[in-house]
């Protein structure tokens, strides 16, 4: 995809002046995630409070992106875009009624604008509903919001991420092996479709009988123990005999190798995915997760600000940025679907650490990181 042009403009000054009537200082929550917006003092020069955008994030316990990538990626953009825009920050800790709580207190508080990673995709129906209530649009982040209006979706294309994850194990396991397939969470949209990509990769290969699936199952919240549980079960009812895995994510990853190690399973292919440090680290030091597939957050962050900037000024988005659709069962929602990229032992240094998503220390020593 183009890299975008992030140019700062008068034009957001005076449309945001129309849209809210506030100008002023940029803000961001307390560190704690929960979510407060920290003033909007006005001053001589600004004599009004900026505008403010609701940046809502769904959980920290499954993955440490939300928090460590896009929570300062999306603000740095926004600053970039308008150094006065207010950030309304939360994250919901798992919980699709703390969600719906932070997205109405976001909206009392004067958000003109959500950018939303929702809990469950499937719930989140009432975040939308909600939002038209006061005539707030809401930008979809990462994952989709179901069966239901929302104005715009930005994430990676997770079809492909599937695909990936699918031609890996499709091109390392040998000829007639059985694989398990652990697809992470049956409420996220994004599990879904990937799962649909591993599929649109291997059913054709399981038809055949080239490689078998011994086990598949979804897994409540992204939740490692029940992963772990899931993959002990695969290898009882498999009687061990399990060739590779295809785990959503690295979190799943992690738990699918420790049930492996406990059997003493070792040197088959198993996928992952957010290029974790502790992912990474299984990848290059010890060799027992295969790949993970990388998604520059950068670029997640930086397609939403420049939709929400577009979105209080008025302006109709760059066909360079949105460029393409998903349906969410409601409508083909305008879309920024960015491109994944596979990162195994041999291009680690060419990719994640190229772009500074991590450094080496942190891939050498996770457990410091945390």
């Amino acid at each position: 995809m183009a890299k975008k042009t992030w140019k700062k403009s008068a034009t957001w000054m005076a449309a945001a002046a129309v849209v809210t009537g506030i100008v002023a200082g940029c803000g961001t929550s307390s560190a704690n995630g929960q979510g407060s917006t920290s003033t909007g003092a006005a001053s001589a020069v600004n004599p009004h409070p900026s505008v403010k955008i609701a940046f809502l994030m769904p959980e920290t316990n499954t993955s440490p992106r939300w928090e460590y990538d896009d929570r300062p990626d999306f603000i740095a953009a926004m600053k970039k875009l308008d150094p006065n825009a207010q950030i309304i920050y939360a994250n919901a800790q798992g919980s699709e009624a703390t969600q719906l709580q932070q997205v109405e207190s976001a909206i009392t508080e004067g958000a003109k604008l959500l950018v939303v990673a929702p809990v469950n995709g499937f719930a989140a129906t009432t975040i939308v509903t909600e939002a038209a209530k006061a005539h707030v649009p809401v930008i979809s982040y990462d994952r989709l919001i179901q069966n239901a209006k929302v104005d715009y979706y930005v994430s990676f294309n997770n079809v492909e991420v599937g695909k990936l994850q699918g031609e890996y194990i499709a091109q390392h396991t040998k000829k007639g092996g059985t694989v398990v397939m652990l697809d992470g969470a049956p409420t996220d949209p994004n599990a879904k479709q990937f799962a649909q990509g591993a599929h649109d990769v291997l059913d054709p290969l399981f038809k055949s009988g080239k490689l078998k699936l011994g086990y598949e199952q979804f897994t409540p919240n992204w939740d490692s123990q029940q992963a772990l549980t899931e993959m002990q079960q695969a290898l009882t009812r498999l009687h061990n005999h399990v060739d590779a895995v295809l785990a959503a994510n690295d979190n799943l990853a992690g738990a699918a190798i420790q049930a492996l190690e406990q059997q003493h399973i070792k040197g088959i292919p198993v996928t992952g995915q957010d290029a974790t440090d502790a992912g990474l680290h299984r990848i290059y030091y010890e060799g027992t997760q295969s790949m993970t597939v990388y998604k520059p957050i950068k670029e997640e962050a930086n397609a939403a600000a420049q939709l929400a900037y577009d979105l209080i000024t008025g302006k109709k988005p760059p066909a360079s940025l949105v460029n393409g659709t998903v349906n969410n069962g409601a409508t083909n929602v305008p879309s920024v679907l960015l491109q994944p990229i596979v990162v195994t032992k041999s291009n680690v240094a060419s990719t994640v650490i190229k772009d500074g998503f991590t450094t080496w220390a942190r891939i050498k020593n996770p457990a410091e990181q945390q």
